[in-house]
């Protein structure tokens, strides 16, 4: 297949280019791009083209999506972009939800990559990944004889996680408030950091003004922010537990997106790993799976190489 071949993450808020320019090879000419700039997929591929990457056609793409993905057909959930992949004019080009990108990526991160937060080390059997951002996202990745299989899925959009009083009264003033259906995405998300502060305020009779995700986790001297990350990483444990045991995750839960990055040390000091072993009948199979923190800068990218390498060997030798 000609190279080089572009790989993208494209996210409710950033699109994410790269190229792979040697089988096997990680992306280069890496660049980050704000949707908002852009009218679409095609607009934002040609521009990430022109601008960064020489004005090069890619023999081949692989590109991950914020968002359901139905054959070439995609839609953001948290923007505005849809279409098909056959409207980039690449001769080979496929698409991943961006979980099944990220998925991909666990096999090949070590070292100042990933951050652990509790537990042993991860096993070889199934990974789950999953990741407050602008939303929330959910995957998996299974062996097999061939490699890896990543599995799809829209795991943020389960009902929201509650287990003790607290979490309770969150989520009752916010349905008060005017948000019916409390969902996970609702509060594990940055958008659900700033929806959390003002459930907590509601909740303690608090006055407080409605701050954005960047500047709760900044104010830590704030009770009502330092409240806000405690629960969040409260929450994340549970909905993270639950994830772990619908996929039977023995290989580790790995935690991703561009929230807990920021906060590495709040998320281990905090509430998160014994939440995510509490469970009344299984704890000691969940205190078995590792919890490790994703840092490296751009995963996604790393996950979509792997997965058009993998792919294009399997057509070379089919």
């Amino acid at each position: 297949m000609t190279l080089p071949w572009l790989v993208a993450d494209i996210g409710g808020t950033n699109a994410r280019f790269g190229l792979v320019t040697e089988p096997g090879g990680r992306p280069e000419a890496v660049a980050v791009l704000a949707g908002a700039e852009h009218d679409g997929l095609p607009g934002a591929v040609a521009a990430y083209l022109a601008d960064h990457a020489g004005g090069v056609r890619p023999g081949a793409a692989c590109v991950a999506i914020a968002g359901p993905v139905e054959g070439d057909r995609y839609r953001l959930t948290n923007a505005g972009w849809t279409g098909s992949v056959r409207d980039l004019g690449i001769p080979d080009a496929w698409l991943l939800n961006d979980f099944e990108a990220l998925a991909m990526s666990l096999p090949y991160l070590d070292g100042e990559d990933l951050a652990a937060l509790g537990g042993p080390d991860p096993g070889d059997g199934v990974k789950a990944v999953l990741g407050p951002g602008t939303g929330l996202g959910v995957g998996g990745l299974a062996p097999s004889a061939g490699g890896w299989v990543p599995i799809p899925g829209e795991g943020g959009h389960v009902t929201a996680p509650v287990l003790d009083e607290r979490d309770h009264e969150i989520v009752r003033a916010l349905r008060a408030d005017g948000l019916d259906h409390v969902v996970a995405e609702h509060l594990l998300s940055g958008p659900g950091l700033s929806r959390l502060h003002r459930g907590l305020a509601l909740v303690h009779g608090t006055d407080a003004p409605r701050l954005p995700a960047a500047e709760i986790v900044a104010r830590m001297d704030d009770t009502l922010c330092a409240e806000t990350v405690e629960v969040f990483c409260a929450m994340l444990g549970t909905f993270a537990g639950n994830v772990a045991l619908t996929l039977g995750a023995r290989g580790g839960v790995y935690l991703g997106g561009g929230v807990l990055p920021r906060i590495v040390e709040r998320v281990r000091s905090s509430d998160f790993r014994r939440r995510f072993e509490a469970t009344p009948t299984l704890n000691d199979y969940l205190s078995g799976i590792a919890t490790t923190l994703i840092v490296a800068p751009q995963p996604a990218l790393v996950g979509a190489a792997a997965w058009l390498d993998q792919r294009l060997s399997d057509m070379e030798y089919a």
